[in-house]
């Protein structure tokens, strides 16, 4: 994200690894069977079976084989209000991340993984149009290094939709922050536009480099693809961070609630890690 719309998250998050799993509609203190966000006509995806159902307001949750905490605090990027209640784990194990307008006092979501995961493939797969977002919405997909590993600005890969309040026509960004401090970010903006009502979206990172990929449809090769970049920079040890990361997914807002005053809702079907 860019750097002048972020602050530091003040929060260091713990949680153990384990099994992930679904939760309950924003509010509703109940768990939805079936997520939100699929194409119309379109079959809903096989259920996340490595996530336990969670219900709004948890301070963890279980999805796709890791656990997550669940942040609640106000802090950046934004900053923001972000909010336990806007986060949950469905009946078929999905993740949704919701931007709600609590009588006037907009709040976001954010989730970060208690394990630091290294070098390899991370892929994420989501139901919904981020393509499409209000130009203050920003969804977030990406590595974001604890205080121990280095400050912001450095060593974090990024997926990112968001036009940055209008200062861009693509709604696709991906960024590698470098692993010192001081050296700018390298960020390449993609039309997101080819996007479905499912998408799959996975960056490949290496000492080396760092290959993204977009691809509509939820897939698990290169049916779909419809963007892609790599970063390979000559001092690669200086550009590209080299140590574990947690990873972060967040839906949150920059410049203000939403132009269109409409509640946001993004449904993340799996996360997957391979080394």
């Amino acid at each position: 994200m860019p750097i002048a719309c972020r602050f530091l998250l003040g929060l260091t998050f713990v949680a153990a690894l384990a099994a992930c799993g679904g939760g309950g509609g924003a509010g509703s203190g109940g768990v939805p069977s079936t997520p939100t966000g699929a194409p119309s006509g379109t079959p809903s995806p096989p259920p996340n079976l490595l996530s336990v159902p969670s219900t709004p307001g948890a301070t963890s949750v279980v999805f796709s084989g890791y656990t997550w905490s669940v942040r609640s605090d106000f802090g950046g990027p934004g900053p923001n209000q972000f909010d336990a209640n806007n986060v949950w784990v469905d009946s078929s194990g999905f993740l949704h991340l919701k931007i709600t307008d609590n009588n006037g006092t907009w709040t976001t979501a954010e989730v970060v993984c208690n394990q630091s995961l290294g070098f390899g493939t991370y892929q994420f797969q989501v139901l919904g149009h981020p393509e499409s977002m209000d130009n203050h919405v920003v969804l977030g997909l990406f590595d974001y290094p604890p205080p121990a590993i280095g400050p912001d600005g450095t060593n974090e890969i990024d997926i990112e939709f968001a036009t940055w309040d209008g200062a861009q026509s693509q709604h696709g960004n991906w960024t590698v922050w470098p692993a010192v401090a001081g050296p700018a970010q390298n960020t390449y903006a993609f039309d997101a536009s080819p996007n479905t009502g499912e998408s799959t979206h996975r960056f490949i990172w290496s000492s080396r480099s760092v290959d993204f990929q977009a691809l509509s449809g939820l897939t698990n090769g290169t049916n779909g693809e419809y963007a892609t970049w790599q970063f390979a920079p000559a001092n690669y040890a200086q550009l590209i961070p080299q140590q574990p990361l947690p990873v972060h997914m967040n839906l949150w807002l920059i410049n203000g609630p939403p132009s269109n005053g409409q509640e946001v809702e993004m449904v993340v079907t799996s996360f997957a890690f391979t080394p």
